[in-house]
């Protein structure tokens, strides 16, 4: 698991530092989520999933995953739906 680790981050540091950004976002996320149920701040929640995603899709995309680029892409347009309809 270390060699995983330290071969990934010496491949691209960037990336590995952005999708440590974008875990980081998604986990205090769900904890946030977790924490405030019924009613989770998803006026705050929303954007800043939606920021990590779009920094897991731009990895993604960096890394040739074509299936998880496209997989955070929908994640983000599915959730800007849901941003607009509470907005609106």
């Amino acid at each position: 698991m270390y060699d995983f680790f330290v071969t990934d981050y010496r491949g691209n540091k960037l990336r590995f530092v952005s999708e440590s950004i974008a875990w980081a976002i998604s986990i205090g996320c769900a904890i946030t989520m977790a924490a405030t149920v019924p009613n989770p701040p998803l006026l705050i929640l929303y954007p800043i999933w939606m920021t990590g995603c779009i920094i897991a899709a731009g990895c993604s995309y960096s890394r040739g995953s074509f299936w998880l680029f496209a997989n955070y892409i929908i994640i983000t347009l599915i959730d800007s739906v849901g941003l607009i309809r509470m907005l609106l």
